[in-house]
């Protein structure tokens, strides 16, 4: 059996999906995947094991030139790929227009998507062949499993697995000695305040931890370098691309992040993870997985707060440290 998905972005979606995936392989023996997904996260279908072909898109990147996507024979490379294979079923996972277009106009297989009542954008509905009713109010990974199921015709089981562990981690399983802080994002109001990370950094090396800071851009490099303070057990990383950093992450012992896309990678290597939630509502899209564990910060400071973001002020290192050796870390010798 063969099955197309679409599922462009972001990063956690793509993340939420692969569960899915799994599910369908374990129900249905021989069933593969080609997946439509945006350049930026093409990496990540193909580490699971059900996984053929990656089609890529730029939808992000056509749409600020339409012309030169349409001159440079892109958009044309792009509809070849997806009509070489015929699908039996073709899935928008995604339940918006755009990726419902993608599906119906150019693609070869019955089309199936969420219906008007559970679609992001409720006109997508019209335009799949058959579609399936899933309660908005679940976590993103638990839609999409159940999306699938109706779609693809078995009854799911226990707890998701992203089956993409194995991708990184080979033989033994060993726990290592460093933790990873995921400290940047892309919004200001969902940033944990610096002077906070330098204490949590503190008390972890102060318990024999070493720590690894991945960053994105200068700006998130600066930041790293200011919390890395002259201490050497703390590690800046060098610039890496998406299967390095993730390399890093399914090597760690654990992780405290803040609601960014790498958060969800941690959680799909199934990496102890406390994640700061302040302005963001982690209920439907929070940590999802084996040892998961989501701080709120919705109670705001009194008013003078020193702390920037405010929201944060009351989530204290002393409060996510504890959580995070609660959680399963190992007592360092």
């Amino acid at each position: 059996m063969k099955v197309l998905i679409v599922k462009t972005s972001s990063m956690g979606d793509v993340i939420h999906t692969l569960p899915a995936l799994t599910d369908a392989a374990k129900a249905i023996p021989g069933i593969s995947f080609d997946w439509v997904v945006e350049e930026g996260f093409a990496e990540i279908p193909g580490w699971h094991f059900a996984v053929d072909r990656v089609i890529p898109v730029a939808i992000r990147r056509w749409r600020k030139n339409l012309w030169e996507t349409f001159k440079s024979g892109e958009w044309k490379r792009y509809r070849t790929a997806l009509a070489e294979s015929d699908y039996d079923l073709v899935i928008d996972a995604q339940g918006l227009l755009k990726s419902a277009l993608l599906v119906t106009r150019y693609s070869r297989g019955v089309s199936c998507g969420y219906d008007k009542s559970s679609a992001r954008e409720p006109l997508a509905a019209r335009f799949y062949q058959r579609t399936f009713q899933v309660d908005k109010q679940q976590h993103a990974v638990e839609r999409t499993r159940q999306l699938f199921a109706q779609a693809l015709g078995y009854q799911l089981e226990g707890r998701g697995d992203f089956a993409i562990r194995n991708h990184f981690i080979q033989g033994s399983d060993a726990v290592s000695d460093y933790l990873v802080f995921l400290h940047s994002t892309t919004r200001f109001d969902k940033h944990w305040p610096e002077e906070y990370w330098l204490e949590l950094i503190k008390t972890a090396t102060a318990e024999g931890w070493k720590i690894k800071l991945p960053w994105g851009n200068p700006e998130e490099r600066d930041r790293a370098g200011r919390l890395a303070q002259k201490n050497d057990a703390v590690e800046v990383l060098p610039k890496l691309n998406l299967a390095e950093v993730t390399t890093v992450l399914a090597g760690a012992a654990g992780c405290v992040s803040v609601d960014t896309g790498l958060s969800h990678m941690a959680a799909a290597l199934d990496r102890p993870n406390v994640i700061l939630f302040g302005s963001t509502d982690p209920g439907l899209v929070g940590g999802y997985g084996k040892d998961q564990l989501c701080l709120e910060a919705k109670e705001q400071s009194e008013s003078g707060s020193s702390f920037e973001p405010a929201v944060f002020a009351n989530l204290t290192p002393a409060i996510v440290w504890q959580a995070l050796t609660a959680q399963c870390l190992p007592v360092k010798d």
